[in-house]
């Protein structure tokens, strides 16, 4: 079976998420659990070494929503492995992406990975302004 850029297995659309969509996908408790769950419904999963470092720093600070690196790391895992999800490298180098402010800088990144990879990206930010981003409304 063929796969054209933008699919994964089964003809799938790739998506590598945001690291906010990440955390509302994986924490049930998280107020967009539901919301991302059912944005994911049909997507496939490229998750990359940036997003998923985001994803544990964020999990685990106690500011935030302080769970233990144990635990941040098995629900990673356990996504990933469950959403049969293919990583992608970081492979971009970080002045190959063209943010012009500090909020931009992570967002842009992770865009401009997508795109490299023939894949989206998905995210709940809604003042992104990439031709890859899908924004989950």
């Amino acid at each position: 079976m063929s796969e054209s850029a933008e699919t994964g297995p089964s003809s799938r659309p790739k998506h590598l998420l945001d690291i906010n969509v990440l955390l509302a996908a994986m924490w049930v408790n998280h107020p967009q659990h539901a919301k991302a769950f059912a944005w994911l419904d049909g997507k496939s999963v490229v998750p990359c070494p940036l997003s998923e470092l985001g994803f544990l720093r964020i999990s685990t600070n106690r500011k935030a929503i302080g769970a233990r690196m144990e635990q941040a790391r098995r629900l990673l895992e356990a996504f990933a492995k469950d959403r049969k999800a293919e990583r992608i490298t970081d492979d971009l180098p970080a002045l190959g992406s063209k943010a012009t402010s500090s909020e931009e800088v992570t967002d842009l990144y992770l865009a401009d990975l997508a795109a490299k990879h023939g894949a989206r990206f998905g995210s709940f930010d809604q003042t992104i302004r990439h031709s890859a981003v899908d924004h989950i409304r």
